[in-house]
């Protein structure tokens, strides 16, 4: 396993205009992201993002600039699909850690991609789960 796994809540700091540690960590994370070619996302993770940063941010992104973010930013990160697969193993995840089912799907796309961490602000910390570290940029 290798490469990171990203969230979605880190794609979403990058428009955050109060926030502005998170926000440069978030930028800093997804540039090295891209320019290592070691990030990954799922759809999931895609559908999170363009839905909170087109309807749910203070300031949102006009469908232009989402499309272009989506293009230049999303997609080339974007190799985890929907699958039978994906979402069974959501459920044994949802079943043994107790995580909500959206969480376990973050989990299980970032488990098939071969990611070896999962960057979120939304699990523990340092939890491990079957090879995969949890990892919180944002924590102080």
């Amino acid at each position: 396993m290798s490469g990171d796994f990203i969230d979605s809540n880190v794609f979403i700091y990058m428009f955050d205009g109060v926030d502005h540690r998170k926000r440069g960590i978030a930028v800093g994370l997804i540039n090295n992201a891209q320019e290592n070619r070691s990030g990954r996302i799922s759809f999931q993770v895609v559908q999170e993002t363009l839905n909170v940063i087109t309807r749910r941010i203070d300031n949102p992104a006009t469908i232009s600039d989402a499309r272009r973010f989506l293009d230049f930013v999303l997609a080339p990160l974007w190799v985890v699909m929907p699958s039978a697969s994906i979402y069974g193993g959501a459920l044994d995840i949802q079943a043994r850690y107790r995580y909500s089912f959206y969480d376990s799907l973050i989990i299980a796309s970032a488990l098939d991609s071969g990611s070896s961490r999962l960057i979120t602000e939304d699990l523990q910390d340092g939890q491990r789960i079957e090879g995969l570290t949890i990892t919180n940029p944002f924590a102080a």
